[in-house]
Protein backbone atom coordinates (compact mmCIF):
# COMPACT_ATOMS: atom_id res chain seq x y z
CA UNK A 1 0.00 0.00 0.00
CA UNK A 2 1.27 3.03 -1.08
CA UNK A 3 2.39 5.79 1.44
CA UNK A 4 0.00 8.45 2.94
CA UNK A 5 0.86 11.76 3.48
CA UNK A 6 -1.94 12.81 5.96
CA UNK A 7 -0.95 16.38 5.80
CA UNK A 8 -1.20 16.47 2.09
CA UNK A 9 -3.96 15.13 1.69
CA UNK A 10 -5.96 17.82 4.12
CA UNK A 11 -3.65 20.39 2.11
CA UNK A 12 -2.32 21.89 5.71
CA UNK A 13 1.21 22.30 7.09
CA UNK A 14 3.02 19.73 9.63
CA UNK A 15 2.52 22.94 11.98
CA UNK A 16 -1.36 23.40 11.34
CA UNK A 17 -3.39 23.78 14.65
CA UNK A 18 -6.55 21.56 15.35
CA UNK A 19 -8.59 24.33 13.55
CA UNK A 20 -6.92 24.52 10.41
CA UNK A 21 -7.05 21.01 10.22
CA UNK A 22 -10.76 20.37 11.47
CA UNK A 23 -12.11 23.33 8.48
CA UNK A 24 -9.84 21.56 5.81
CA UNK A 25 -11.36 18.26 6.61
CA UNK A 26 -15.31 19.94 6.38
CA UNK A 27 -14.21 21.97 3.36
CA UNK A 28 -12.95 18.47 0.98
CA UNK A 29 -15.53 16.04 2.84
CA UNK A 30 -18.08 18.67 1.35
CA UNK A 31 -15.94 18.72 -1.83
CA UNK A 32 -15.58 15.10 -2.74
CA UNK A 33 -18.77 13.76 -0.34
CA UNK A 34 -20.27 10.21 -2.74
CA UNK A 35 -23.68 12.01 -2.48
CA UNK A 36 -22.57 15.53 -4.03
CA UNK A 37 -19.19 15.06 -6.14
CA UNK A 38 -19.82 13.80 -9.33
CA UNK A 39 -15.75 14.54 -10.09
CA UNK A 40 -13.73 11.00 -10.68
CA UNK A 41 -12.28 8.94 -7.86
CA UNK A 42 -14.44 11.52 -5.60
CA UNK A 43 -15.41 8.46 -3.47
CA UNK A 44 -11.46 7.59 -2.74
CA UNK A 45 -10.74 11.32 -1.98
CA UNK A 46 -13.04 10.88 0.25
CA UNK A 47 -12.34 7.82 1.90
CA UNK A 48 -8.89 9.41 2.22
CA UNK A 49 -9.78 12.65 3.50
CA UNK A 50 -11.82 10.25 6.36
CA UNK A 51 -8.59 8.39 7.04
CA UNK A 52 -6.64 11.03 7.53
CA UNK A 53 -8.54 13.59 9.57
CA UNK A 54 -8.60 9.99 11.87
CA UNK A 55 -5.01 10.59 13.06
CA UNK A 56 -5.06 14.16 12.99
CA UNK A 57 -7.69 15.19 14.69
CA UNK A 58 -6.01 12.63 17.69
CA UNK A 59 -2.86 13.98 19.19
CA UNK A 60 -1.69 10.63 20.38
CA UNK A 61 -2.02 9.31 16.70
CA UNK A 62 -0.85 12.33 15.25
CA UNK A 63 2.54 12.57 17.57
CA UNK A 64 2.91 8.78 16.54
CA UNK A 65 2.42 9.40 13.18
CA UNK A 66 4.77 12.16 13.09
CA UNK A 67 7.64 10.23 14.20
CA UNK A 68 6.96 7.16 12.60
CA UNK A 69 4.99 8.25 9.56
CA UNK A 70 3.16 4.93 8.08
CA UNK A 71 4.47 2.96 10.46
CA UNK A 72 2.68 4.60 13.28
CA UNK A 73 -0.44 2.35 13.64
CA UNK A 74 3.18 -0.77 14.46
CA UNK A 75 4.41 1.85 16.72
CA UNK A 76 0.80 1.73 18.60
CA UNK A 77 0.97 -1.44 18.76
CA UNK A 78 4.36 -2.27 20.11
CA UNK A 79 6.08 -2.94 17.07
CA UNK A 80 8.67 -0.54 17.36
CA UNK A 81 10.50 -0.87 13.68
CA UNK A 82 14.39 -0.92 14.57
CA UNK A 83 16.93 2.06 14.19
CA UNK A 84 17.42 2.74 11.18
CA UNK A 85 14.64 1.58 8.89
CA UNK A 86 13.35 3.17 6.25
CA UNK A 87 9.52 3.36 7.90
CA UNK A 88 10.80 5.15 11.02
CA UNK A 89 10.64 9.03 11.10
CA UNK A 90 14.16 10.73 12.00
CA UNK A 91 12.70 14.07 12.38
CA UNK A 92 11.58 14.42 15.88
CA UNK A 93 12.43 17.77 16.21
CA UNK A 94 10.01 18.78 13.11
CA UNK A 95 7.20 17.58 15.52
CA UNK A 96 8.41 19.48 18.83
CA UNK A 97 10.15 16.97 20.49
CA UNK A 98 13.80 16.16 21.80
CA UNK A 99 15.35 12.60 21.37
CA UNK A 100 16.72 13.64 24.42
CA UNK A 101 14.09 14.08 26.69
CA UNK A 102 13.26 10.19 26.71
CA UNK A 103 16.01 7.81 28.00
CA UNK A 104 14.65 4.64 25.66
CA UNK A 105 11.82 3.70 23.44
CA UNK A 106 9.91 2.80 26.26
CA UNK A 107 9.68 5.72 28.16
CA UNK A 108 8.28 7.37 24.78
CA UNK A 109 5.18 5.20 24.67
CA UNK A 110 5.06 5.18 28.95
CA UNK A 111 4.91 9.22 27.63
CA UNK A 112 1.77 8.78 25.65
CA UNK A 113 -0.55 6.04 27.23
CA UNK A 114 0.97 6.29 30.77
CA UNK A 115 1.57 2.54 31.29
CA UNK A 116 4.26 -0.24 31.75
CA UNK A 117 6.34 -0.86 28.75
CA UNK A 118 7.66 -4.65 28.09
CA UNK A 119 9.52 -6.61 25.85
CA UNK A 120 7.63 -7.93 23.05
CA UNK A 121 8.31 -11.46 20.16
CA UNK A 122 11.57 -12.49 20.10
CA UNK A 123 13.28 -10.05 22.63
CA UNK A 124 12.15 -7.21 20.82
CA UNK A 125 10.43 -3.94 22.26
CA UNK A 126 6.85 -3.60 22.11
CA UNK A 127 3.68 -2.43 23.81
CA UNK A 128 1.38 -3.97 25.84
CA UNK A 129 -1.13 -4.74 23.09
CA UNK A 130 -4.48 -2.74 23.05
CA UNK A 131 -7.43 -5.08 21.63
CA UNK A 132 -7.99 -4.65 17.90
CA UNK A 133 -10.82 -2.87 16.57
CA UNK A 134 -13.90 -4.65 14.85
CA UNK A 135 -16.11 -2.97 12.25
CA UNK A 136 -20.19 -3.91 11.79
CA UNK A 137 -22.83 -2.55 9.66
CA UNK A 138 -25.86 -1.05 11.14
CA UNK A 139 -29.32 -0.34 9.13
CA UNK A 140 -31.50 2.31 9.30
CA UNK A 141 -34.62 3.64 7.83
CA UNK A 142 -34.03 7.37 6.86
CA UNK A 143 -36.77 8.31 9.44
CA UNK A 144 -34.85 7.12 12.45
CA UNK A 145 -31.10 8.41 10.10
CA UNK A 146 -33.17 11.65 10.71
CA UNK A 147 -34.07 12.21 13.91
CA UNK A 148 -31.10 10.41 15.65
CA UNK A 149 -31.87 9.36 19.25
CA UNK A 150 -30.70 5.62 21.02
CA UNK A 151 -31.30 2.14 20.18
CA UNK A 152 -30.49 -1.47 20.93
CA UNK A 153 -28.82 -3.77 18.41
CA UNK A 154 -27.40 -7.24 18.98
CA UNK A 155 -23.77 -8.19 17.31
CA UNK A 156 -22.12 -11.94 17.70
CA UNK A 157 -19.13 -11.67 19.65
CA UNK A 158 -16.48 -13.04 18.30
CA UNK A 159 -14.72 -13.88 21.45
CA UNK A 160 -17.69 -15.89 23.03
CA UNK A 161 -19.71 -16.50 19.89
CA UNK A 162 -22.77 -15.44 21.77
CA UNK A 163 -24.94 -12.44 21.11
CA UNK A 164 -24.25 -9.15 22.62
CA UNK A 165 -26.34 -5.92 22.93
CA UNK A 166 -25.68 -2.45 22.67
CA UNK A 167 -26.92 0.75 23.18
CA UNK A 168 -26.46 2.60 20.48
CA UNK A 169 -26.71 6.83 20.38
CA UNK A 170 -27.56 7.80 16.61
CA UNK A 171 -26.61 11.15 15.53
CA UNK A 172 -29.26 13.29 13.89
CA UNK A 173 -29.14 12.73 9.87
CA UNK A 174 -26.85 10.75 9.64
CA UNK A 175 -25.41 9.41 6.31
CA UNK A 176 -25.03 6.03 4.41
CA UNK A 177 -21.60 5.18 4.74
CA UNK A 178 -20.73 7.31 8.15
CA UNK A 179 -19.43 5.13 11.20
CA UNK A 180 -20.41 5.66 14.65
CA UNK A 181 -17.89 4.87 17.32
CA UNK A 182 -18.68 2.57 20.70
CA UNK A 183 -15.28 3.43 22.75
CA UNK A 184 -14.20 -0.06 24.35
CA UNK A 185 -16.52 -2.13 22.45
CA UNK A 186 -13.69 -3.83 20.26
CA UNK A 187 -11.87 -6.98 20.86
CA UNK A 188 -10.14 -7.20 24.10
CA UNK A 189 -6.22 -6.96 24.37
CA UNK A 190 -4.31 -6.86 27.90
CA UNK A 191 -4.11 -3.68 28.62
CA UNK A 192 -8.10 -3.41 27.13
CA UNK A 193 -10.40 -3.28 24.50
CA UNK A 194 -10.36 -1.45 20.99
CA UNK A 195 -13.14 0.34 19.86
CA UNK A 196 -16.17 -0.89 17.87
CA UNK A 197 -17.37 1.23 14.47
CA UNK A 198 -20.60 0.59 13.40
CA UNK A 199 -21.39 1.57 9.37
CA UNK A 200 -24.41 2.86 8.40
CA UNK A 201 -26.43 1.79 5.85
CA UNK A 202 -29.79 3.15 4.65
CA UNK A 203 -32.63 0.89 4.24
CA UNK A 204 -35.25 1.50 1.52
CA UNK A 205 -38.20 3.23 3.15
CA UNK A 206 -41.85 3.02 2.43
CA UNK A 207 -42.97 6.91 2.06
CA UNK A 208 -39.77 8.41 1.32
CA UNK A 209 -36.98 8.27 -1.36
CA UNK A 210 -33.12 9.65 -0.79
CA UNK A 211 -31.14 10.50 -3.89
CA UNK A 212 -28.86 12.64 -2.53
CA UNK A 213 -30.36 15.37 -0.09
CA UNK A 214 -32.92 15.45 -1.82
CA UNK A 215 -36.42 13.35 -0.76
CA UNK A 216 -39.35 12.34 -2.70
CA UNK A 217 -42.61 10.93 -1.31
CA UNK A 218 -45.82 11.31 -3.16
CA UNK A 219 -49.08 12.84 -1.97
CA UNK A 220 -52.71 11.17 -2.90
CA UNK A 221 -55.43 13.29 -3.76
CA UNK A 222 -59.15 13.01 -4.85
CA UNK A 223 -59.98 13.58 -8.40
CA UNK A 224 -61.90 17.15 -7.94
CA UNK A 225 -59.22 17.74 -5.72
CA UNK A 226 -56.69 17.50 -8.02
CA UNK A 227 -58.86 19.72 -10.57
CA UNK A 228 -60.18 22.56 -8.69
CA UNK A 229 -56.93 22.67 -6.11
CA UNK A 230 -56.98 21.98 -2.62
CA UNK A 231 -54.85 22.16 0.72
CA UNK A 232 -54.27 18.84 2.03
CA UNK A 233 -52.11 16.98 4.64
CA UNK A 234 -48.56 15.76 3.60
CA UNK A 235 -46.27 13.60 5.68
CA UNK A 236 -42.27 14.97 5.82
CA UNK A 237 -39.79 13.94 7.92
CA UNK A 238 -40.17 16.77 10.09
CA UNK A 239 -44.25 16.01 10.81
CA UNK A 240 -47.11 16.59 9.28
CA UNK A 241 -47.46 20.10 7.20
CA UNK A 242 -50.26 21.30 4.65
CA UNK A 243 -49.62 22.28 1.47
CA UNK A 244 -51.81 23.39 -2.02
CA UNK A 245 -52.06 21.46 -4.50
CA UNK A 246 -52.66 23.82 -7.94
CA UNK A 247 -55.78 23.45 -9.65
CA UNK A 248 -55.28 21.22 -12.68
CA UNK A 249 -52.53 19.11 -10.97
CA UNK A 250 -52.03 15.90 -12.73
CA UNK A 251 -50.47 12.54 -11.59
CA UNK A 252 -46.76 13.37 -11.52
CA UNK A 253 -46.82 16.80 -10.96
CA UNK A 254 -44.20 17.66 -8.23
CA UNK A 255 -44.96 20.06 -5.35
CA UNK A 256 -41.20 21.24 -3.76
CA UNK A 257 -40.92 21.75 -0.17
CA UNK A 258 -37.63 23.94 0.25
CA UNK A 259 -35.68 22.76 2.77
CA UNK A 260 -37.56 19.90 4.05
CA UNK A 261 -34.98 17.28 2.53
CA UNK A 262 -32.35 15.78 4.33
CA UNK A 263 -29.27 17.41 5.85
CA UNK A 264 -25.99 17.67 2.97
CA UNK A 265 -22.51 16.85 4.40
CA UNK A 266 -22.25 20.23 5.01
CA UNK A 267 -25.36 21.08 7.39
CA UNK A 268 -27.70 22.37 5.26
CA UNK A 269 -30.55 20.61 3.78
CA UNK A 270 -32.07 19.36 0.24
CA UNK A 271 -35.63 19.83 -0.84
CA UNK A 272 -38.38 17.45 -0.09
CA UNK A 273 -40.64 16.75 -3.65
CA UNK A 274 -44.03 15.37 -3.10
CA UNK A 275 -45.53 13.77 -5.79
CA UNK A 276 -48.98 14.59 -7.18
CA UNK A 277 -50.96 10.79 -7.25
CA UNK A 278 -54.50 11.07 -8.30
CA UNK A 279 -56.69 8.11 -6.44
CA UNK A 280 -60.07 7.05 -7.80
CA UNK A 281 -63.31 5.48 -5.40
CA UNK A 282 -63.21 1.67 -6.34
CA UNK A 283 -66.84 1.84 -6.26
CA UNK A 284 -69.28 4.76 -6.76
CA UNK A 285 -72.74 6.08 -5.57
CA UNK A 286 -75.78 6.35 -8.29
CA UNK A 287 -75.22 10.46 -7.56
CA UNK A 288 -71.62 10.26 -8.01
CA UNK A 289 -72.33 8.47 -11.13
CA UNK A 290 -74.48 10.73 -12.81
CA UNK A 291 -72.14 13.69 -11.86
CA UNK A 292 -69.43 11.70 -13.87
CA UNK A 293 -70.82 11.12 -16.57
CA UNK A 294 -72.76 14.89 -16.98
CA UNK A 295 -68.90 15.97 -16.19
CA UNK A 296 -67.90 13.75 -19.51
CA UNK A 297 -70.69 14.98 -21.71
CA UNK A 298 -70.04 18.10 -21.26
CA UNK A 299 -66.17 18.80 -21.08
CA UNK A 300 -64.16 19.52 -24.18
CA UNK A 301 -60.81 18.15 -21.83
CA UNK A 302 -58.94 15.05 -24.07
CA UNK A 303 -56.49 13.24 -22.22
CA UNK A 304 -55.34 11.72 -25.27
CA UNK A 305 -54.21 13.42 -28.44
CA UNK A 306 -56.10 10.74 -30.86
CA UNK A 307 -59.20 11.62 -29.25
CA UNK A 308 -59.20 15.18 -30.09
CA UNK A 309 -58.65 14.38 -33.80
Amino acid sequence: MAYKDYYQVLGVSRTASDDEIKRAYRKLARQYHPDVSREAGAEQRFKDVNEAHEVLKDPKKRALYDRYGEAWKAAAEGHVPPPGSEHVREDFGAAGFDPGDFADVGSVFESFFGGPFRAGRGGRPGWSEMGGDREATIELELESAFHGGERSIGLVDPASGEQKQYTVRIPAGVRAGQRIRLAGQGSRGPRGAGDLYLRVQLKPSAGFRLEGSDVFTSIAVAPWEAALGATVTLRTLDGNVRVKVPPGSSSGRKIRLKGKGYPAAGGERGDLYAEVRIDVPEELSAEERQLLERWAMISRFRARAEDAA
